[in-house]
């Protein structure tokens, strides 16, 4: 069966993404830095190709980057425990992130799913911390990033 797959982006794991792209991340990281001043040098350093540096440049980049005035919606299995959403919602207003929708689902067997929107205004914390403050919270199974406009 063939599926048709029209998405031009996707968000993966760090631990997902091949060590040739994350190299070229860091190279980008150090050009900006100005701790190196050409392509050749930044490349020489993290231990890839001029080549494979030009190819990737324009197609990865940190999730936080450029990502203000964006919409993030994010997908997480949390357990049915009292204070649980309060403490997901604190994370996000410590972050200033301004919470547009959210969906929870009726606990099923005490785990629930929790859609959430926010929207990432000028002031907002490193967007990817929040999602690991969450992530981390006891009685969280998981946190899927589903969309970023």
């Amino acid at each position: 069966m063939e599926m048709s797959d029209n998405s031009k982006y996707y968000v993966v794991k760090k631990k997902a993404v091949p060590e040739v792209l994350l190299k070229v991340v860091e190279a980008k990281r150090l050009l900006e830095s100005e701790k190196v001043m050409t392509v050749n040098e930044a490349t020489e350093k993290v231990g890839i190709s001029r080549s494979s540096f030009y190819k990737y440049k324009d197609d990865i980049f940190p999730f936080h980057d450029n990502v203000r005035g964006k919409t993030i919606t994010f997908v997480l299995q949390m357990e049915d425990i009292p204070g649980l959403l309060s403490k997901v919602l604190q994370k996000i207003a410590e972050y200033k992130a301004n919470l547009l929708t959210i969906h929870q689902t009726i606990p099923i067997n005490g785990v629930a799913s929790l859609t959430l929107s926010v929207d990432i205004i000028q002031g907002s914390g490193d967007i990817s911390k929040m999602i690991e403050t969450i992530e981390i919270l006891d009685g969280i199974h998981y946190v899927k990033i589903l969309a970023r406009e």
